[in-house]
């Protein structure tokens, strides 16, 4: 059985979903430990849950957008395919969100990836897999999260060795709280590069701290 963290209705955050009602189902565990975690709460707490017991939390809110997240979801990499699997049978519209470090080949094709690459300043670019730009789909969305002037040239130079303008949707995120955004705003337009330039909405509305948001 999965280990689920918590299961919240907000709205999205982040992505070309963002301010739209959500239903998110936060997996426990996380492979990666990223120097500006925010969720370091999911690395060990949770309880054990049946799908058909995750699915009946899901029903409880009218809302048809699902987004699977963590820790990293992939890590319990069974149970999480299975759910979604399922969710997406019974006509929902599955998201999953993964840091990129393990491979995202099987899981469906109706579901939406957003997927990391880990920058330097993350401490986890070593972890980066990635086999997994070939697995990705026009409407899939890659994340860039910034945090200084060398993780913005190093992802620079990512999307142009990979060709990544061409393969699916790029944002680019701040560290909150450790860069001004309109840095990286004013760098993506000095270069006129072909990205999506995000905040983290859900940390603006409530507290940054506040959890369940």
């Amino acid at each position: 059985m999965p280990k689920i963290n918590e299961i919240y209705y907000s709205i999205q955050g982040e992505g070309t979903r963002a301010g739209e009602p959500c239903i998110f189902v936060r997996f426990t565990y996380c492979n990666l430990r990223c120097t500006y975690c925010d969720t370091e709460y999911a690395f060990y707490e949770g309880q054990e849950m049946t799908n058909n017991e995750i699915i009946e939390e899901v029903k409880k809110f009218n809302c048809k957008l699902v987004e699977i997240t963590g820790g990293e979801p992939l890590v319990q990499k069974d149970e999480c395919l299975s759910l979604m699997k399922s969710l997406c049978d019974l006509g929902y519209e599955v998201m999953i969100e993964t840091g990129g470090s393990i491979s995202i080949a099987d899981i469906d094709p109706r579901v939406k990836i957003i997927m990391d690459l880990k920058c330097p300043s993350s401490g986890m670019e070593k972890k980066n897999l990635y086999e997994n730009l070939n697995h990705l789909k026009p409407t899939d969305e890659l994340k860039f999260v910034i945090g200084n002037r060398e993780d913005y040239d190093w992802s620079k130079k990512i999307i142009k060795e990979n060709n990544l303008e061409q393969k699916c949707i790029l944002l680019f995120s701040p560290v909150f709280d450790k860069i001004q955004p309109v840095e990286i705003v004013n760098w993506i337009l000095q270069d006129n590069l072909k990205v999506r330039f995000q905040l983290q909405l859900h940390k603006y509305i409530w507290d940054p701290q506040t959890k369940g948001v």
